[in-house]
């Protein structure tokens, strides 16, 4: 049984696990392991540490020096951090230099060999491994990688940008620019949103070939694949497009690759051998205008990856520093920092460095290259994060001095020194001594005329505005206290550097507050990031123009988070923004299909409502119809015409204490009170079926029984009904002459109370009248349907409140 000693996470599991394969092997074997570690450690104390670089070829182990043994990484961490920043600052005014630990690049493992070869100025220099073994074959390097590779995650790198060539059919066209629309218009119709740029070549029969690279990635998050199978893909997607009925094309890749420097390439090739023009039709004059469209434009669309199975660090000290010194303090910081992981580091002297000046080589300053494996044999990853480098700075620095290097951990907040430009926002324009670049942007012009210049610039954070009003304190105590005129000179002049800083930076902020809240900080802008896309959890069911608002803040926080990434956090980015924007198309997704189920909802919901109105309709009828043959259709028309109003002027009121409408209320309430009196005066009257709808209705009830008690009519007249049913309508249409008819007797008083009842009521009736007339001449039939007998007045209502609320808002605009 084989054992993988890099699935334990602890030291002594592996051992554990260790020592258990060994026995399960037999003694034979564990005699040859025995042997073997023997033979090892009889060769190492042979040596004595004395071995060195030029003592032969081959792999030769190394003792380390007793004194230059690493302590243990906890006891390093808490050294550091005591240790002041008084005592840190006083050292640089004192002459010492600052820890430079740094970042080149991430590789993945299929680029191990070409970093090896590089580090080792391809097998001249020798390597030293995390064992102390110097390897200066390159039989050896090679087999490197192999004994690397089970920590690899050997991750393919994405396919950002493709060559491709079309040929497409004989076509008439008058002029260029004729030939150059019908080109960029069958490249679109089937590459879509993506980026390109082409060259076209005529041929005899009047055919164009069309060469030129492309963005794999469109602006949906589709990517293509970039060979043959991409090929077909849009080949058929051009087939179905309108383009294709009026001109034939034929799509091919002839490669793909990663990044902006492959693409910068390939377009600058194109350039040399071809009139170039991009996607919108503008011309790609030179080389540099090539470059800058794939830096500028192209980058933010490509989204790309790469593996990180290794990481290339560069330490390096001011020219003139010990070589043997620095080398130690170099070995002892990788065996403390990176114990577990496996590496190598070679030595750049410019002593003996076999590369010319001219070609990079030769550098004035020491310094050291290592190559890092970023998994450990247990599995660990190494994290790259701002505080991590502060940390290995410091380790650095105390490595250095305990070899007698005076070297101390900085950090550009206690000096307002500018930020540092990534190697992708410049291109090296000269090699020799040292290296000169030229940006790649006016902003990275910018960046590096200021780095390289010393321009004073202070981080914007308020963390960091915090800590340089710290370090201000501190150069102000060292300037004090100490008695060297050259250590107060520095220290005043830092300490000035530094609040001007602060008072530029103060002024900007409170100018443009934006700038401030969205600084260089990755992490602050990050967490910002996250808690936008996470927004997302909360919205159910979104609607689309909720949607597009959420998409639109995520892609505004995505934008202001690339704006602080630094040069080691790119990945990072691309990882992130790969999930936040996959993150966003699942939010599409979903709200597509909330919105395909509302749509069946609505339908089957119209359905359903039209069977319940219809089933509502059919109830009233039947109601209508009973009542009528039971009391006959004048005595239920009449009371009919006046419940309406009633339930009309209930429901507008429900809706005002709802806080639906905005009326008085007191005006609803007179109204029902109106009709009320008017339904009890029928009932009163002799309407049967107003007192049937009485005995459902409290406050119905209650206003005829009042009636009643104020007309004081004779027991025997109450309750009876007339024998005929057209008289009865007769005196409900004008009751006014019956009732003086009926009380010659009845004080004046009451009469007048009576009258003027009466008077309030008519309009009621009046109206009621009315609407029942323009009904039956609109050929609706709501005299057999009660419940539609609501709608008219509900609309009028609903259509005065909201000409009241234009009427509003039209004052307020003025």
């Amino acid at each position: 049984m084989e054992i993988f000693f890099g699935a334990f996470t602890s030291e002594w599991e592996q051992r554990r696990a260790a020592l258990l394969q060994e026995l399960s092997l037999g003694p034979k074997r564990r005699s040859s392991a025995e042997d073997e570690m023997k033979r090892r450690l009889k060769a190492m104390a042979g040596l004595g540490g004395g071995g060195g670089a030029g003592s032969g070829g081959g792999s030769q182990p190394k003792m380390r020096r007793a004194s230059a043994r690493p302590i243990f990484a906890a006891e390093t961490r808490a050294a550091a951090a005591s240790r002041p920043i008084e005592a840190r600052l006083s050292a640089v005014a004192k002459g010492s230099q600052p820890a430079v630990v740094k970042m080149a690049s991430y590789v993945g493992g299929a680029r191990v060999g070409a970093m090896l070869n590089y580090v080792s100025r391809g097998g001249e220099l020798t390597v030293e491994n995390e064992n102390g073994e110097r390897i200066s074959s390159r039989e050896d390097l090679a087999r490197l990688r192999g004994d690397w590779n089970h920590l690899f995650q050997n991750r393919a790198e994405s396919r950002d940008i493709g060559i491709f060539t079309v040929e497409i059919a004989s076509a008439a066209v008058s002029s260029d620019e004729a030939m150059h629309e019908l080109v960029r218009n069958s490249l679109t119709s089937a590459f879509g949103d993506r980026r390109y740029a082409y060259a076209v070549t005529p041929q005899a029969d009047g055919a164009l070939t069309v060469q030129g690279a492309v963005v794999l990635r469109s602006g949906q998050g589709e990517r293509l694949s970039g060979d043959d199978k991409a090929a077909s893909l849009i080949q058929a997607r051009y087939d179905a497009s309108a383009a294709a009925q009026g001109v034939a094309a034929r799509f091919s890749f002839q490669g793909y690759g990663n990044g902006v420097e492959y693409g910068a390439s390939n377009l600058r090739s194109l350039v040399e051998r071809h009139d170039v023009r991009d996607y919108r039709g503008q011309i790609v004059g030179d080389e540099k205008h090539a470059g800058d469209l794939v830096q500028k434009e192209w980058r933010g669309d490509l989204h790309s990856r790469k593996g990180r199975d290794v990481m290339h660090l560069i330490m390096s000290a001011r020219a003139g520093t010990n070589v043997e010194a620095f080398e130690n303090a170099a070995r002892d910081f990788l065996a403390e920092q990176f114990a577990g992981h496996r590496y190598v580091f070679a030595m750049h002297d410019p002593a003996n460095d076999p590369k010319e000046e001219g070609e990079g080589g030769k550098r004035p300053h020491v310094h050291a290259h290592a190559i890092i494996t970023m998994r450990s044999e247990s599995g660990d990853r190494i994290e790259t994060t701002p505080q991590v480098f502060r940390e290995w700075r410091a380790t650095m620095a105390q490595m250095a001095r305990a070899q007698g290097i005076a070297m101390e951990m900085t950090d550009r907040r206690e000096f307002a020194s500018p930020p540092a430009f990534t190697r992708n926002q410049v291109r090296p324009v000269s090699r020799e001594g040292r290296t000169e670049h030229v940006g790649t942007s006016e902003a990275a012009q910018g960046r590096y005329d200021a780095k390289r210049g010393g321009r004073r610039s202070l981080a914007k954070a308020e963390r960091s505005r915090e800590y340089a009003i710290k370090a201000t304190q501190s150069w102000q105590k060292i300037a004090l206290a100490s008695g060297d005129r050259c250590v107060v000179a520095y220290a005043e002049q830092q300490r000035d550097h530094l609040t001007a800083s602060l008072s530029a930076g103060q002024a900007e902020a409170s100018v443009n507050v934006a700038q401030r809240d969205f600084g260089s900080r990755f992490r602050a802008n990050l967490v910002t990031l996250q808690k936008v896309v996470l927004e997302g959890q909360e919205m159910r069911e979104t609607t689309r123009a909720e949607f597009e608002a959420y998409e639109k803040k995520v892609e505004t926080a995505l934008f202001r988070l690339e704006r602080s990434v630094g040069p080691d956090e790119r990945d990072d980015f691309d990882e992130v923004a790969s999930v936040a924007r996959e993150h966003v198309n699942g939010r599409r997704e979903l709200m597509e299909l909330y919105e395909m189920k509302g749509q069946a909802q609505a339908e089957q919901g119209t359905a359903t409502e039209r069977d319940e109105s219809r089933e509502r309709r059919d109830h009233a009828n039947e109601q209508w119809d009973a009542a009528v043959a039971k009391h006959g259709a004048a005595v239920v028309e009449a009371a009919n015409d006046v419940l309406v109003d009633i339930e009309t002027s209930r429901e507008v009121l429900d809706r005002i204490e709802a806080g639906e409408l905005s009326n008085d209320p007191r005006v609803l309430r007179a109204d029902i009170e109106r009709g009320l009196a008017r339904a009890a005066e029928l009932a009163v009257q002799g309407n049967t079926y107003m007192r049937e709808v009485a005995e459902n209705d409290p406050e119905l009830k209650r206003a005829i029984e009042v009636a009643e008690q104020t007309q004081e009519r004779p027991a025997e007249v109450q309750g009876k009904t007339p024998a005929n049913v057209d008289a009865v309508s007769e005196q409900q249409r004008d009751p006014r002459p019956e009732e003086a008819a009926r009380r010659p007797n009845e004080p004046a008083e009451q009469a007048h109370e009576l009258a003027s009842t009466i008077d309030a009521t008519d309009p009621l009736q009046d109206k009621s009248n009315r609407d029942k007339e323009a009904a039956q001449r609109g050929g609706e039939t709501t005299r057999t349907d009660p419940a539609q007998q609501h709608i008219p007045r509900l609309e009028e209502l609903e259509r005065e409140e909201l000409e009241r609320r234009e009427r509003d808002r039209d004052d307020r605009d003025r």
